[in-house]
């Protein structure tokens, strides 16, 4: 499995959301609530409307079965409710537009395919490397992290890690700091 990487660069981030947003309001929220929950994208991927409606979403994580609770940020929340309007509360948030290949079914949500794919291709359009669906996740806690220092046991408990080596590893500051060491080398 290849190595993903938070993204780093706030300016980067605020192009990112531009990109999305003028292309597809469905892919912005996606992105956007990626990198303000921290939900994995297979999380992401099951948000009913009804969680969207109100300041905060419970969700059960799907590969550990703990309770997240998370804020929907104040700064996507008008335009949330503009793309939940009219829709039914049972509805994926991210819903395909297309009946899927072997169940035939619609409404049904985005692949993780799909959402890597256009993840993807403005991580590509930005020149971003070793880029994936655990980017949103780990951007989410590189900003944490650099918000205040002293959030690395709210990123421990969050991620579900044993160790903050594996935190500090898994938002990618274990790289940082050996760089950062490494410049300061005589």
């Amino acid at each position: 499995m290849k190595q993903v990487q938070p993204i780093r660069d706030e300016r980067i981030i605020e192009g990112m959301k531009y990109y999305f947003r003028e292309r597809s309001m469905r892919n912005y929220l996606f992105f956007c609530i990626g990198i303000y929950s921290g939900l994995r994208v297979s999380d992401l991927l099951t948000l009913r409307v009804k969680e969207a409606k109100s300041s905060y979403v419970n969700k059960v994580e799907k590969k550990n079965k703990n309770n997240k609770r998370f804020i929907i940020h104040p700064s996507i929340r008008a335009d949330l409710d503009s793309f939940i309007a009219g829709k039914a509360d049972d509805e994926y948030l991210f819903a395909s537009r297309q009946r899927k290949t072997i169940s035939q079914l619609k409404q049904q949500p985005i692949d993780r395919s799909t959402a890597y794919r256009f993840l993807n291709d403005a991580a590509k359009h930005f020149g971003l490397e070793e880029f994936g669906n655990h980017t949103l996740r780990k951007t989410w806690g590189y900003r944490l992290y650099h918000q205040d220092e002293r959030n690395l046991a709210l990123l421990i408990d969050a991620f579900g890690h044993s160790d903050m080596r594996v935190t500090l590893r898994y938002i990618g500051l274990t790289q940082d700091l050996l760089d950062r060491a490494t410049m300061l080398m005589r």
